[in-house]
């Protein structure tokens, strides 16, 4: 299965270091937004703390693919906040 993290820019995919950075952003964001800043950036800390010694690489990958996943989520749902259009619609097939 191909990486999810080809959907973000290399520099942010490659480096768990700037992935962190930016879920913590996204999570300061949505909580400045929902009045929970502290939580999502203590869930965000927590996550990223509890696996921090992770040395499988296959493990490591799953773990950065689920935080790209996060990421890809929270912007397509901006973009959908901003445009009004739903990107997760499927069209059916007339028959």
């Amino acid at each position: 299965m191909p990486s999810l993290q080809t959907a973000l820019p290399p520099e942010l995919a490659n480096n768990a270091i700037r992935l962190y950075r930016e879920c913590l952003r996204r999570a300061k964001y949505i909580g400045s937004r929902k009045h929970n800043t502290q939580l999502l950036v203590d869930m965000v800390r927590q996550q990223f703390k509890t696996h921090k010694h992770e040395t499988d690489p296959e493990k490591i990958q799953k773990l950065k693919d689920d935080a790209a996943r996060g990421l890809i989520n929270h912007i397509l749902y901006e973009s959908e906040q901003m445009t009004g259009s739903k990107f997760s619609k499927t069209k059916q097939p007339n028959l």
